[in-house]
């Protein structure tokens, strides 16, 4: 008969190594930052990775080639969200001004 300890070693291990490769499965992670400034006219977007999807947090700019991981924590990544932010926010305004009936018409 198979002791107690060997049983829940054996869970324990499977349990890790599943909760292991749930990381690993998820191809959409990035797999390491890049470590070079790119141009902010390269970019046409982000989108961001938390560690609740991915082993790590990460900052996916879409450029005109592909994706680029940046460190969350960089300044220069950080400025580039907020300025693509302040312009669809533009967007966002300018399209509802103009979609908005005029009155008197």
């Amino acid at each position: 008969m198979v002791s107690i300890k060997v049983t829940v070693m054996a869970i324990t291990l499977v349990t890790l190594c599943l909760l292991d490769t749930n990381h690993a499965v998820n191809h959409k992670c990035c797999p390491r930052y890049m470590t070079v400034k790119i141009p902010f006219s390269a970019i046409k977007g982000y989108s961001v990775q938390t560690v609740r999807e991915c082993p790590f947090d990460a900052i996916i700019l879409h450029t005109k080639k592909g994706k680029a991981c940046v460190k969350p924590g960089w300044d220069w990544p950080v400025q580039y969200v907020a300025h693509i932010r302040t312009r669809a926010q533009k967007v966002h305004e300018t399209s509802q001004h103009l979609t908005r009936p005029h009155k008197g018409r």
